[in-house]
């Protein structure tokens, strides 16, 4: 089959696929591949290749907050097929890479596919040019690869609202350099979001793929709920890829803090009307209902310092359930703003120093961090839905 020629990255690919039988999985991601050249497009024979898949925790395929491995198998067998020297890499949010791969599926996979697994470590310093970021200090594995294959998990994101293709490539930054950046942002969610564009542009995978298969609704990106999407997305954009998956889904641009930043800086790719769909049709697997995360934040045009004042009540903060936290200290360790302790046999939240990333909420095991809604953002949400 024959494809228009069309401009460099404006192709988005999506493919119907409702389960991961690994047969069914390999001949959706071939068909999802073919409008965009093949994965021989992508990659040529002898390349570094690198697979970023979402490694955020050590949980089960099934809870839906990494890539699937079905999806990472079929990913690696084409990337193989096609000539590449092939590795897969992610840095985790909490735990050691090797024992969030293993709990996950993957790290089965990757053995045996014999494909090297690289726990991102060592950081190297780059000096990106032309944006608001002078520095920024990733792995150097993915400086060493020829050609990066970016593998998101369609999830909502208590902060950014939605972690895609963009987001994903935050794994990129190794361990505790996550918590700086998150304390550099502080509470301007605008701000972490320009960092994430900025970073992926650097970066600048070659592939994205989103599993999108199964996603993730509600509280995510670590204690949603898995829903059931039923397709895969791909582009050689991911600011492209993510402003469809941003349409599968029913969010508005303003629900997603990476779509925000990008419409606002004017960057290309955020509009469906710039973009060239191929496959199966967008409308036929566009979600109903998707729960999305709370909202966490709202911007009445108020000053910085008025905003400061009216902090607990136009934004959303962590708040623990005491029932379910068991006191395993996760979230005290990576605590960005060092906000949070354990205290007579409780979890304490110093609200005057919490910078309101979530991350607490993300990297907890055992779900136990809430979001309480200022009553203004309350109000807000409220007036909004009339």
């Amino acid at each position: 089959m024959k494809f228009p020629l069309i401009p460099e990255h404006a192709r988005v690919s999506l493919q119907r696929l409702k389960t991961y039988n690994s047969t069914e999985t390999l001949a959706a991601l071939e068909k999802l591949l073919e409008p965009l050249g093949g994965m021989g497009a992508f990659v040529k024979p002898g390349q570094k290749v690198l697979i970023k898949p979402n490694l955020l925790s050590g949980k089960s395929p099934e809870k839906a907050v990494t890539t699937h491995p079905e999806i990472v198998r079929a990913v690696i067998q084409l990337a193989q097929d096609a000539g590449g020297e092939v590795s897969l890499g992610d840095s985790p949010g909490i735990g050691s890479p090797e024992n969030v791969a293993r709990k996950s599926g993957i790290l089965t996979v990757v053995e045996e596919t014999s494909c090297r697994f690289v726990p991102f470590e060592k950081s190297v310093t780059i000096h990106p040019t032309g944006g608001t970021f002078q520095q920024l200090e990733v792995a150097q594995d993915v400086l060493d690869a020829d050609v990066i294959i970016n593998l998101p998990k369609l999830k909502t994101h208590q902060m950014m609202g939605l972690t895609c293709g963009v987001k994903n490539m935050f794994g990129a930054v190794v361990g505790l350099r996550k918590p700086r950046l998150h304390l550099q942002a502080g509470t301007d969610k605008a701000f972490f979001a320009l960092m994430l564009l900025e970073l992926c542009e650097t970066l600048a995978p070659a592939l994205t793929i989103v599993d999108a298969v199964i996603g993730m609704e509600g509280e995510g990106p670590g204690s949603g709920e898995p829903v059931q999407i039923g397709a895969l997305l791909a582009g050689s954009h991911p600011q492209a890829v993510d402003t469809v998956a941003t349409e599968l889904v029913g969010l508005q641009p303003h629900q997603v803090y990476t779509q925000q930043q990008a419409i606002q800086t004017g960057r290309p790719y955020t509009q469906l009307q710039q973009l060239e769909l191929s496959g199966d049709p967008l409308e036929s697997l566009k979600m109903n209902n998707f729960r999305p995360a709370k909202m966490t934040d709202v911007n009445f045009g108020l000053n910085r310092g008025l905003k400061h004042y009216l902090r607990n009540a136009l934004t959303a903060r962590p708040e623990p359930d005491h029932k379910l936290c068991r006191l395993c200290n996760d979230c005290v360790t990576h605590c960005p703003p060092e906000a949070m302790k354990i205290k007579g046999n409780k979890l304490q939240i110093d609200y005057d120093h919490c910078i309101r990333c979530f991350c607490c909420q993300e990297l907890c095991p055992h779900g136990a961090l809430m979001t309480k809604q200022g009553i203004l953002l309350r109000l807000h949400n409220f007036l909004q839905k009339k």
